[in-house]
């Protein structure tokens, strides 16, 4: 047996050479609270409780308890709901749509309406789930269009999405409108707030307005909202609300078509590690109320200073009018993949977005607590990177004759030998934009492939 203490010896070693998951330096993927201490609490409480199974919640009557509890508070805080813990928001948007679906089974051949800047976890439901999507094109302000989303329901819809905030621009589309355009055709309504769920009702506490969003929009039948964000759960923790607890009826299965037991499911997961749910209800019952109004004031300030500080700098412009903690920087003269290695080189990840229909190329930043008191510093260095900001010297011409139907390993192999990753991912970047989006994600599917071989 290799010791214990060196097997951690060498995981320390490998985390080593990972983005930075505390200090507010990765404005992506991450979530940081900066609260000493809080991380050590997720995972005493996630150790406690990670041998018990979520399968059976009569034979662990502790996660019974702590998921109805974590669940309660996130529907108090979104005004009601009934509902489950999920692994995250890519299963609770799954699980909605899955419900919404299995609620219709006289429709043969189902589908969803979406904005074109809902969350790509509604295309994997329709994926997974055999579903048609029908994206709809969203305003210049890249928030969604009620009457054009109106116009797209028909009698195959069985779900009409919204987001609040949209992950792309961090901007709320009109909720009202689009669960009234739902309902008048008696579709359910599903709001993506895993982003905003949890901080945007304590913006609203400290002054910030917007349109609701919650279950008091007549229409909102279904809320999804991410723990493992501005919750700052460990990562693992969402919660999918119903309106009405017969409407998740649909989401749930059974199965007794085989010699063992009776085979019953909340969500897609059978075992469930019992760590995440006791992880979230350890930091919620810390944090409270008050220690999340705090959190979300902090977030505020650095959300404000940053996004008025952007403004200031040549060239670059904010996308949108972001009311949340997101916002995606666009420029017409800088080579944003440039800028955002010269950011890595200092010791920033932002992340980069590629153009799509009214949606310019843009760096994503994503403002967390851990922010505050570091804003001055990102800006400094922000301004010195757009400086410093030079295109990738890679040709696009490498991409001609390339088609995602017939992509052969060998093709992706002479790609790949010309891209010199060493200097960043700027030319990486410049090539993937390039790309047709069917393209794209064949080259990096096969990527994924090679990365995992």
């Amino acid at each position: 047996m290799i010791p214990a203490e060196q097997v951690l010896a060498e995981l320390k070693e490998m985390r080593a050479h990972d983005l930075p998951t505390h200090g507010g330096r990765t404005m992506a993927y991450v979530y940081d609270s900066g609260l000493a201490g809080l991380d050590e609490l997720g995972a005493a409480a996630h150790a406690l409780a990670s041998s018990a199974n979520g399968l059976d919640p009569t034979a662990f009557p502790s996660l019974l308890r702590m998921e109805n509890e974590v669940v309660a508070t996130a529907a108090k805080l979104l005004n009601g709901g009934f509902g489950q813990v999920t692994s995250g928001g890519t299963e609770s948007c799954m699980l909605a749509v899955l419900a919404a679906r299995k609620a219709r089974p006289d429709i043969e051949h189902p589908s969803i309406v979406i904005p074109v800047t809902a969350h790509a976890a509604f295309h994997k439901a329709a994926h997974y789930f055999n579903i048609r999507t029908i994206a709809v094109p969203v305003t210049d302000g890249f928030v969604a269009d009620p009457e054009a989303m109106r116009a797209a329901i028909d009698d195959t819809t069985v779900l009409v999405v919204a987001s609040a905030p949209s992950y792309a621009h961090g901007v709320i589309d009109p909720v009202e409108e689009i669960a009234a355009a739902a309902a008048d055709r008696g579709v359910r309504c599903h709001v993506d707030a895993c982003i905003g769920g949890w901080v945007l009702p304590y913006f609203a506490q400290l002054g910030v307005r917007f349109k609701p969003f919650d279950f008091t929009v007549a229409g909102v039948t279904s809320i999804s909202v991410d723990l493992h964000k501005y919750a700052y759960c460990p990562k693992g923790t969402s919660v999918l609300l119903h309106a009405d607890a017969s409407l998740r009826r649909s989401q749930y299965f059974a199965s007794a078509e085989w010699p063992g037991y009776t085979m019953l499911n909340s969500t897609m997961q059978s075992t469930r590690s019992g760590g995440p749910i006791a992880a979230a209800w350890a930091v919620l019952r810390h944090v409270g109320e008050d220690g999340y109004l705090e959190l979300a004031s902090k977030t505020l300030a650095a959300v404000r200073e940053l996004r008025a500080g952007i403004e200031q700098i040549d060239g670059l412009r904010i996308l949108g009018d972001p009311a949340s903690t997101l916002f995606s920087i666009a420029s017409p003269d800088i080579d944003l993949f440039g800028l955002a290695d010269q950011m890595r080189t200092r010791g920033w990840f932002v992340q980069p977005q590629f153009a799509f229909q009214n949606s310019p190329a843009n760096l994503h930043l994503t403002v967390t607590a851990a922010n505050r008191g570091n804003e001055q510093l990102f800006l400094s260095d922000l301004r010195d990177s757009a400086s410093a900001a030079v295109p990738a010297e890679i040709s696009v011409d490498a991409l001609k004759g390339l088609d995602a139907a017939t992509l052969t390993s060998d093709q992706f192999d002479t790609l790949l030998s010309a891209v010199d990753m060493s200097k960043g991912m700027a030319a990486v970047n410049t090539l993937l934009a390039a790309a047709p989006a069917d393209l794209r994600e064949r080259l990096l599917i096969e990527f994924l492939g090679r990365m995992y071989s």
